[in-house]
Order: structure tokens, then sequence, then C-alpha cells
């Protein structure tokens, strides 16, 4: 159904599966899905691991943001990936720390490469975008991590684009 005009409704109950696992104590995340609700998500471009890092932040992350986040995701992967995922996977400690800075704010060049990992479908599980510093950042400049992943891909890499982006935020 992920093709068609209702894509967002398996979803949407797949989220809501996931949050409820999650406050009722479940911590395993091969429980939480079938082989077909797995495929349910891979044809969105998402896994079973940022779903459920979307009911672990459930407190702070509400379904409209992961929705937006998945979308951003879901338009990449179709118009851009043609539905095809990346065979690269960030290696975290390649990622820029978390002091980092771009033009002296820090956490920018590490958010940027996260949102990128997001849109191509490239984080390792234990990586997950919109984190708590990342909401914690993208809240201080105003900005939707939906909005942010959007910008990210418009920007094609010109780090300039996103940082005049931010700034323009603050």
């Amino acid at each position: 159904m992920s093709a068609s005009y209702a894509w967002h409704f398996p979803i949407k109950s797949l989220h809501a599966k996931a949050c409820a696992d999650y406050a009722n104590g479940n911590r395993i995340l091969d429980s939480y899905f079938i082989a077909d609700e797995i495929r349910e998500l891979a044809a969105i471009g998402a896994t079973a691991m940022e779903f459920y890092d979307f009911a672990e932040d459930g407190a702070s992350l509400d379904w409209e943001t992961a929705m937006l986040i998945a979308s951003a995701r879901r338009d990449y992967f179709l118009v851009v990936q043609k539905g095809e995922w990346s065979k690269r996977q960030i290696v975290i400690d390649d990622l820029p720390a978390k002091t980092n800075e771009l033009e002296g704010i820090a956490w920018l060049p590490r958010l940027i490469a996260k949102a990128e990992g997001r849109l191509h479908g490239e984080l390792p599980p234990d990586l997950m975008y919109c984190c708590g510093g990342d909401r914690r950042f993208l809240e201080k400049y105003v900005i939707h991590p939906a909005d942010f992943m959007r910008e990210v891909w418009a920007a094609d890499g010109d780090t300039a684009k996103i940082l005049s982006y931010v700034r323009s935020h603050r």
C-alpha cells in the first residue's frame, strides 16, 4: 500500500504499534514488526530501528514529527534513489564530533551529516536522526527536523546554503 494515496495509514499504525510495545516495556526490536510490516516500512525507505527510535523518544517526538521525517526520507528514496537502497552505511566514528563547529555553530556539521545519512538511508542502527541533541539544536534555531532534512536535500552538499538557512532562523 506504500505507493498508494493512503500510504501513510499503515505507517501510522506501525508507529502506534511500536509506541505501545515500547510503553509496555518491550525493548526487543526483532519482536516489534512481522515480515510484512518490515516490508511496508522498507517500501518508504524506513527501517524497524527508525520506528523503534521514534517510539523510544515518543515523550518528546510526536507522531506528526515522525511522519514528516519519514515522509522526507520517502520522497528522497522514491525520487532520487528510485526505490533502491544505498549500499553504504555511515560509520559513527567518521561523523563530525558533537563539538565540531561550522562558522561558530557547534553541532551543525554533525547534524548535516546525520540528515544526509537519514535522507540516503545510510544511518547505522545505533545512530538516530532527530535524537535529543539534534532536537535541542533544531529547537534553538526554530527549525523543524523534516524541514532541515529537506533543506539539506535542496542544498545538495553546499554547506554554505545550509549555514545561511540555519542563520536565517536564529
